[in-house]
């Protein structure tokens, strides 16, 4: 992997980041294939919205299908059809999210599967491993995503573990692929430091942001990011997972972020939430049952192009499969048109203009930290 950084706005980049299986023009949104799909579309579609790369769950696929019968098929992009770079998660964050089902130790995670009941273990080794057979082109440490609320001393003690896991992990990691750390630390600065330095000596070839969207405010998140920004690595990509709506994408590029993945727009698109220029609409109002309209008119994607608000509203409200791919189609290419903007307003030094272009068609104020 290489990144290359062509131009800067403040903390906001526009790079490239460069592997054998092509390039990913930064700021960039990676959408989410938890099973090895990104739900209701094909390779061809994300093509379409211009995804150049997508991310696999490490936890799903270690369980479903399982990742030596991958690997025995070429690997996850041979598996899935997909031909462009793919990161994988670690697991870590799934496993939090079992909550006291799982059982931390030193070693690392014991767990039931919650698709059979089987008594699974997943170590920072193991996490490696399963990633390699995947084939991914970044690979993930394995982390202990901290719980929130927490006090000091649990952050503490919860980041120092994720440190010990990460030095497994870069021990483990034996293949070509890129290797991120993800920096820990929950809502307090001083543990974000320290994590951050300890991770910085280990030599990642990325950096990932963590523990951030697991329920703590809004003002808690810009606090780590703008306490954050002028420590990341420069020469290193910069990765804010799990984030989010397209104000946290605006804002987290303000702060220095190169990437970014999230199941919102395609979750969303399922339950009839779509996402525009304009802010964000429910198909399933009673007011686009006769509407004529597009879900935006700016866009240019070819649900907009051929399709009214009224049809969608139709196929929602008769639970049409082609209503959640087409919903799902607008949501990506959305966001894929969101970070083809920011890329442009950096290249042209011009991003503090877009931001509030961006708040004034939302009809939303600009935060103040952005202005």
């Amino acid at each position: 992997m290489k990144f290359n950084i062509s131009k800067t706005d403040g903390f906001a980049r526009r790079g490239v980041v460069s592997f054998d299986r092509g390039e990913i023009q930064t700021p960039a949104f990676m959408p989410v294939g938890t099973n090895g799909t990104v739900k209701a579309l094909e390779a061809d579609n994300l093509l379409e919205t211009g995804s150049e790369i997508i991310l696999g769950n490490t936890f799903h696929l270690m369980l479903r299908p399982g990742d030596e019968l991958i690997k025995d098929a070429g690997g996850l992009h041979t598996f899935i059809n997909w031909s462009k770079p793919i990161l994988t998660d670690s697991g870590g964050f799934q496993v939090w999210s079992l909550g006291e089902i799982a059982k931390i130790s030193e070693e690392g995670v014991r767990f039931q599967s919650p698709y059979d009941g089987r008594n699974i273990e997943l170590t920072p080794e193991r996490s490696i491993e399963i990633q390699n057979n995947l084939g991914s082109d970044i690979v993930m440490i394995f982390d202990d995503c901290t719980s929130y609320p927490s006090s000091h001393e649990d952050a503490k003690k919860s980041m120092e573990l994720s440190l010990r896991w990460a030095k497994r992990s870069k021990n483990a990691h034996q293949s070509k692929s890129a290797l991120f750390g993800i920096v820990q630390g929950g809502m307090y600065t001083d543990l974000r430091t320290q994590s951050l330095e300890s991770l910085m000596d280990l030599d990642f070839d990325g950096m990932a942001v963590g523990g951030l969207s697991v329920g703590e405010t809004h003002q808690e998140r810009v606090k780590i990011l703008d306490h954050l920004a002028p420590q990341l690595p420069k020469a290193l990509p910069h990765y804010l997972m799990g984030v989010g709506k397209p104000e946290d994408i605006v804002e987290a590029v303000y702060y220095g972020i190169d990437m970014f993945d999230c199941v919102l727009p395609t979750r969303n698109a399922r339950n009839g939430q779509l996402i525009s220029s304009f802010g964000e609409l429910n198909i399933r109002n009673a007011e686009h049952k006769n509407s004529s309209e597009p879900i935006d008119p700016d866009c240019i994607c070819k649900v907009c192009k051929n399709y009214s608000r009224a049809y969608l509203h139709h196929l929602d409200k008769t639970k049409e499969i082609l209503g959640s791919i087409l919903s799902s189609y607008h949501n990506i290419f959305y966001y894929q048109t969101l970070m083809s903007q920011i890329r442009e307003a950096i290249e042209a030094e011009s991003f503090a203009k877009f931001i509030k272009d961006f708040y004034n068609k939302r009809q939303k104020l600009v935060p103040e930290h952005l202005q």
